[in-house]
């Protein structure tokens, strides 16, 4: 993300050089790198150079017309893109604008794919979720990891109800750096895995249960008084955060961030 803006700005300076540019102009641009103000949004551009990500849009409760207006602004200065709880009709009226989008329908994420073959990417990050209901918070945590440049392993409905079934995997956690685990209901999970592995355990409760669960609190709740150590917690159906963090994590570990 860093080149993409470095290329900006000297290409602004030697516009401005060339005298195609005002020195008025040149200013203004550069002044919408660190934040641009569209009055219902401040779009925060700088982002991309202290995160080595851009801003992310979080498409729930905002209009079509300002998730696609925001996106434009984004796409002025990065060439990676991710809108999360969008919608495919959003996508839809995107893509007449930018081809190369992709739409993940799983978890309602627009993102635009990496340029960069699969052996490429950076292995190491394992995303568990207990039941077929939690894929789409998984997806999250999936799409977010891979877009920072990890080929992530996903392994799903493998709860604590049938044991056997994460337990034939074990080989695959041993392997990994960082596990994301997704589960409803009573949110076990995480400690089974973490009590089976040495790396760190990343715990997402989802809103999934009956109604005892309150909405994934008695998941959240079960993750944050896991007796098994190495285990944080996100909050409830963010997967969002746990693909974030759990790229930090890898790409930190390979010398990549």
């Amino acid at each position: 993300m860093n080149k993409e803006i470095n290329n900006i700005i000297n290409n602004l300076l030697e516009s401005f050089k060339a005298g195609n540019l005002s020195k008025e102009d040149a200013l203004s641009q550069i002044k919408d790198i660190y934040f641009e103000d569209i009055g219902y949004a401040k779009i925060d551009h700088h982002r991309a150079i202290r995160r080595n990500f851009p801003e992310v849009i979080f498409g729930q409760n905002k209009t079509d017309g300002q998730i696609i207006e925001i996106a434009e602004k984004i796409l002025n200065y990065s060439k990676l893109l991710l809108i999360t709880r969008t919608s495919k009709k959003v996508f839809n009226m995107l893509k007449k604008k930018k081809k190369e989008l992709a739409f993940n329908k799983d978890a309602n994420i627009i993102y635009t794919p990496l340029k960069i073959k699969k052996d490429k990417l950076i292995k190491g990050i394992t995303v568990i979720c207990a039941g077929t209901s939690d894929i789409a918070v998984a997806e999250e945590a999936v799409t977010v990891a891979y877009l920072m440049g990890n080929d992530v392993k996903k392994i799903y409905d493998v709860g604590v109800s049938g044991i056997h079934r994460l337990l034939s995997f074990k080989d695959t956690f041993k392997k990994s750096n960082v596990i994301i685990t997704v589960a409803g209901m009573e949110g076990a999970l995480p400690s089974v895995v973490s009590a089976m592995v040495s790396c760190p355990v990343i715990g997402v409760p989802t809103s999934i249960g009956y109604g005892a669960s309150f909405g994934g609190v008695s998941a959240l709740l079960t993750m944050l008084n896991s007796c098994s150590p190495g285990i944080t917690v996100v909050n409830i159906d963010n997967g969002f955060g746990a693909g974030y963090t759990a790229g930090v994590i890898n790409l930190k570990i390979y010398g990549k961030n």
